[in-house]
């Protein structure tokens, strides 16, 4: 049984794209956070709690199936369909070309995740 598959190395990259990705965001909220004069500090911090702990599990995730734990496996689809769900709302009431890119990284990336060479490098067969 081969332990490397290209597919499933190029899906553990996308998943590290998209967790700097978060983090990215996750700085950009701060500064807004400190930089906002009429800033309701609840929602504010929040949202950027959120957005760093998204960031820190889609990394850990990342990592994981990078280090072929077969058990990282469904927790990094869920965060692909999450990302398409996204990608369908931008496509409806936000920025088209961002929704777009969304869509295409979501499905690629769980694509990379779940065909049969990264399964076979994950064990599952």
């Amino acid at each position: 049984m081969s332990t490397s598959a290209a597919t499933l190395d190029w899906g553990v990259r996308l998943l590290y794209l998209q967790g700097a990705g978060l983090s990215a965001l996750t700085a950009y909220l701060i500064v807004l956070d400190l930089t906002r004069d009429d800033v309701v500090v609840a929602v504010a911090a929040s949202l950027t709690v959120m957005c760093a702990l998204a960031a820190v599990s889609v990394l850990l995730i990342a990592r994981a199936l990078g280090r072929r734990s077969v058990r990282a496996r469904g927790p990094a689809v869920v965060v692909q369909l999450f990302l398409l769900a996204t990608g369908g709302f931008l496509l409806q009431y936000g920025t088209v070309w961002m929704g777009v890119a969304a869509l295409i990284l979501g499905a690629l990336t769980a694509a990379l995740i779940l065909v049969p060479p990264s399964s076979r490098a994950l064990g599952v067969d």
